[in-house]
């Protein structure tokens, strides 16, 4: 199945997006260039994806007023799950629930996706996000409040906590 791709640049740097016909398969973390952003989206898909620009323009569009400032909604993107589990997605639909400018624990999670005792599943089904923002596991943290891995780990902690900033000033009245 084809692929198509493009990015956008944001104030938190380059984002990639990857689609399939049936919808939205990866969204890269914010890279400090288009040269690495590329880089990321050219050695992560088996078959190299065809530039598409033009084709994102309203996911595009709705990035780049959220990192602006303003609350948007992601909720109504096309996914393609068809690479993952049934706990993934429904781990991924139900951080896609948590409102903006709010946290959830892992535990909570697991919980709303259908298995209370699957606290480190539901870290896993984050930890294998292809679409961060678009399902906003930035808002999922450790129960005693602590922010936990963000991108596979904690080398983008420091995203997760930007990202976190950003939105609980737009829920402390910003745009």
């Amino acid at each position: 199945m084809e692929k198509i791709y493009d990015y956008l640049q944001t104030r938190f740097g380059w984002i990639g997006l990857v689609a399939s016909a049936k919808g939205l398969t990866r969204v890269t973390f914010p890279m400090i260039s288009q040269e690495d952003c590329m880089r990321d989206i050219l050695s992560n898909e088996s078959n190299i994806p065809s530039y598409g620009p033009n084709c994102f323009e309203p996911l595009k569009n709705k990035l780049s007023l959220y990192f602006k400032g303003y609350g948007v909604s992601f909720d109504e993107e096309q996914l393609d799950c068809s690479e993952s589990t049934v706990f993934q997605k429904a781990a991924w639909l139900a951080c896609m629930s948590i409102p903006l400018g709010q946290t959830r624990t892992y535990k909570w999670l697991s919980t709303k996706a259908g298995s209370p005792k699957a606290a480190r599943a539901a870290g896993q089904a984050m930890a294998q996000n292809r679409w961060p923002i678009i399902v906003p596991c930035h808002r999922v943290i450790a129960s005693d409040g602590r922010l936990k891995g963000y991108g596979k780990g904690t080398e983008l902690i420091h995203v997760k906590k930007k990202l976190l900033d950003l939105e609980f000033g737009f829920r402390a009245g910003g745009n």
